[in-house]
């Protein structure tokens, strides 16, 4: 909501990532106690769900450079704040089984991380706008996550193929 109401491409970008997250954790539950090739094929479909949000961001980063819009500084700050108090939470607790199920846990941890990452950019992209009134600060941060959710399916798919091969 706070995104598309003071039209950042970073907070879109992490709202998505977020639902995506939901989506993740959700089939990781349902796949801990799969046999390993049940495992690496769940691990092969969440790297293809990885790649949604970086689309949408993509879809959305390209209209906010045509439009130049420069979003609202504080509430972009302060939602990114409040973003990493959570993915940090989840990110510490997941730091020590990312090992444990493959790609399965390897995909849970790597979007804890990247939100961790992502939300303190967009905290700098809030304190950057503010002194600086321009839309690329957003615009950047925003295409940083893009970036880093087509690396985190990558990774993922990685970790999926030698599961299966396994």
């Amino acid at each position: 909501m706070v995104a598309t109401t003071i039209g950042s491409v970073s907070l879109f970008a992490d709202s998505v990532d977020f639902l995506e997250d939901a989506a993740v954790n959700g089939l990781i539950l349902l796949g801990l106690r799969w046999s390993q090739r049940m495992r690496a094929r769940l691990g092969t479909a969440l790297a293809l769900i990885l790649l949604l949000p970086a689309v949408a961001t993509a879809w959305t980063a390209w209209h906010s450079w045509l439009s130049g819009h420069v979003p609202a500084s504080v509430p972009l700050s302060l939602t990114g704040f409040g973003a990493f108090a959570v993915n940090f939470i989840c990110a510490w607790a997941l730091a020590e089984v990312r090992h444990a199920h493959g790609s399965l846990t390897k995909a849970a941890f790597l979007s804890a991380r990247n939100d961790v990452i992502a939300n303190v950019a967009i905290v700098a992209a809030g304190g950057l706008t503010a002194a600086f009134p321009s839309p690329w600060p957003d615009l950047v941060v925003g295409l940083g996550i893009f970036a880093m959710n087509l690396d985190a399916a990558r990774q993922v798919f990685i970790a999926a193929r030698v599961e299966y091969r396994a």
